[in-house]
Formats: structure tokens, C-alpha cells, sequence
């Protein structure tokens, strides 16, 4: 299951650098997380200051 980020997201970036896939990317105007090569691993909820990284 493949975490999807929330229109919660104030795109501050801490999640991407978190993610060991590459998967979030900068998108308009919240982060996106390509589901096809997210791991489910929660590393960027852990790091989010609104909790906007859900599992799908």
C-alpha cells in the first residue's frame, strides 16, 4: 500500500529528502509520491509537521 500525501501539505520538503526511493517530488503546488516505486516504509510521515503522508 503505497502512502499518498494529503492536500494537507504546506510543500515545506521535508519529506523528500526522507524518501530511500525517490519516489516524492516537488508538485503544484503539494508533494507528490509516485505509487508505482513507494515502499510503504512511512519515512516521510515521520518527518511531516502536519502528518499530510497517509497510506492509501
Amino acid at each position: 500500500m503505497a502512502y499518498k500525501i494529503s492536500d494537507d501539505c504546506i510543500a515545506c520538503g521535508a519529506c523528500e529528502p526522507e524518501c530511500p526511493t525517490d519516489s516524492i517530488t516537488a508538485g503544484d503546488p503539494i508533494y507528490v509520491i509516485d505509487p508505482e516505486t513507494c515502499i510503504d516504509c512511512g519515512a516521510c510521515a515521520n518527518v511531516c509537521p502536519v502528518d499530510a503522508p497517509k497510506p492509501e
